[in-house]
């Protein structure tokens, strides 16, 4: 039986998902494995393999990544790591609720802000808008790096779509980084404000935009080029 203040003390037994024979959890990065070393050398090597399934997983099975992060969670309850994989992975299986609860103990873990944009995300996806706007305009906000920073404005713009308020949403986005052409982010950031332009009836100002996007992105990871056709 768990003690008093344990975080695995009332987590619902789980069917354990099948780890490839071919995954050592060797795979899993220096540092993250160095986090593991609180655990028995055992259950240490169960939650690296996991972990190590999550990053397999995670684009081709989001929901199979889902039970991965879910069963190291329930090794490692009070791993920051284990705790953050696991949201991260209900969150790209759309389990938002649990990933909210999952990402909100791993940043009381480690204190990591990093998440926050996931996290007021996932609000979102809980049909919770204003609470997603509050943690926009939360002091943790300031603390974020670049690509979070960015990635928290368009959590905010589509909070603001989901509230109807379109104008808001491209006041949001309006923003001296749109200019910027070589960043991890920019071609999501253009393209986050030509939809919000063009849900904003600013046709013109939505296909420049859209055409901008498409010049950055050379991989075509977005319809931004089908965007400008359809303006």
């Amino acid at each position: 039986m768990g003690r008093a203040g344990d975080p695995t003390r009332f987590r619902q037994r789980i069917v354990e998902p099948l780890i490839p024979d071919e995954v050592t959890g060797e795979e899993l990065e220096k540092t993250a494995r160095a986090e593991l070393l609180s655990l028995s050398a055992d259950n240490a090597k169960v939650v690296a393999r996991h972990l190590v399934c999550v990053n397999i997983f995670i684009d081709s099975d989001p929901q199979r990544a889902h039970l991965h992060g879910m069963a190291a969670a329930h090794h490692a309850g009070r791993l920051a790591i284990a705790r953050e994989s696991a949201g991260y992975a209900a969150y790209r299986a759309g389990k938002y609720e649990i990933a909210l609860r999952e990402l909100r103990a791993a940043h009381r873990i480690s204190g990591d802000v990093s998440m926050w944009p996931v996290m007021a995300d996932c609000e979102r996806g809980l049909n919770r808008p204003q609470k997603a706007l509050e943690m926009a305009g939360s002091p943790e906000v300031s603390k974020l790096e670049k690509p979070q920073e960015i990635e928290m404005r368009i959590v905010a713009a589509g909070a603001r779509r989901d509230l109807n308020e379109i104008d808001a949403a491209v006041i949001t986005l309006t923003c001296k980084d749109l200019k910027t052409e070589n960043a991890e982010w920019s071609v999501r950031l253009r393209y986050a404000y030509a939809d919000a332009l063009a849900a904003a009836g600013r046709k013109k100002e939505a296909r420049e935009w859209f055409e901008k996007c498409a010049q950055l992105d050379v991989d075509e990871t977005t319809d931004a080029l089908e965007r400008v056709e359809s303006l």
